[in-house]
């Protein structure tokens, strides 16, 4: 390695770290954080917790309920933004699909990242009505902008000798993606459409509190309510879903490898 890419480097090294550190004391300076007010904040948040125990298992069943609501919001707003993704996932490919097609597509899914998911939800509440509706339409929407760019990226990273061979033979665009793209990309594309469901599940469990249907409505009457106790318990049966679908996120990735 020649000193000039050395000194090169190393200078780049150096600017990147002067920019972390002045963004973090700019944001610092300004966020109004103070260490005595985190140790004060102790008391009152153990007093909170407190609180909390021991659980009210007697709204066990209403909980389970929100809980398979949310679940079902959340599985069927991941295959809407996934069936949508197949379609514009490739359109916003630039490997694949001409310049006049993949920028305004990925401008789209760029907008669609960028509206917040409970503003989507509120909009659809408000277009659909109350409900786990409004929060499958809204996941679907804010789900596709991120799953498309996903499924964009993963074409764009593949091997294009096959696809440049198929294309010689004269193959069509879905014969390409069939035979040419699809067997490279499918461990990427399953790898990023699981993440995006545990986000989906994530994102799920606060729709309620718009009116989108999910446990997120349990959670705002209850602590509305200063029902403690029966918060904790929606907590438990949110760990124990979330727990759940990790493991078999691990049972699926090696079952793929």
């Amino acid at each position: 390695m020649s000193d000039r890419l050395r000194h090169d480097r190393s200078y780049r090294g150096w600017l990147t770290g002067i920019l972390i550190a002045a963004a973090i004391l700019w944001a610092g300076s300004g966020s109004d954080v103070e260490l005595s007010r985190l140790v004060e904040a102790g008391p009152r948040l153990a007093a909170f917790l407190g609180r909390m125990f021991p659980p009210d298992l007697s709204v066990w069943p209403e909980v389970q309920k929100g809980i398979l609501e949310t679940l079902r919001i959340a599985i069927l707003g991941t295959f809407g933004s996934v069936a949508a993704s197949c379609i514009l996932g490739p359109l916003a490919a630039d490997t694949i699909s001409p310049k006049w097609i993949n920028r305004p597509v990925r401008l789209l899914l760029a907008l669609m990242r960028s509206i917040p998911l409970i503003l989507i939800a509120m909009l659809m509440v408000g277009a659909v009505g109350l409900g786990p509706l409004p929060g499958i339409l809204a996941i679907t929407f804010h789900a596709t902008g991120m799953l498309a760019k996903f499924y964009a990226e993963a074409i764009e990273d593949v091997n294009q000798t096959p696809v440049d061979a198929l294309e010689s033979a004269g193959a069509t665009l879905l014969q390409k993606l069939r035979y040419g793209i699809w067997p490279q990309m499918a461990p990427t594309i399953l790898r990023d459409t699981i993440f995006r469901f545990e986000l989906n599940l994530r994102e799920s469990l606060v729709l309620g509190v718009v009116g989108a249907g999910g446990i997120g409505f349990l959670i705002q009457t209850y602590v509305r309510s200063f029902q403690y106790e029966k918060t904790a318990t929606v907590a438990i049966a949110i760990a124990i879903v979330i727990l759940a679908l990790e493991w078999i996120n691990t049972i699926v990735r090696r079952m793929f490898r």
